[in-house]
């Protein structure tokens, strides 16, 4: 025993199917931007990391001429 469904019925499923694809595609561009969010700051981290290191070899470098230079002129 199949039933048609009426048109008000059918009319509901079709508001909510619209609604549920309104709603996974939102999703879905939430989770495009958290992924592009934390793969921006995991790029930023690694670049302060580097810039880091580079500042400390740097100084260090420095330091270590300085040192030399006031040691070749005693």
């Amino acid at each position: 025993m199949t039933r048609t469904p009426n048109k008000s019925r059918q009319q509901a499923e079709l508001a909510f199917g619209k609604v549920q694809s309104q709603f996974l595609a939102r999703e879905r561009a939430f989770e495009e931007l958290n992924s592009a969010v934390q793969a921006r700051d995991e790029k930023t981290l690694r670049l302060r990391q580097a810039r880091l290191a580079k500042e400390f070899a740097d100084r260090t470098s420095a330091t270590a001429a300085l040192i030399l230079k006031r040691a070749t002129k005693v």
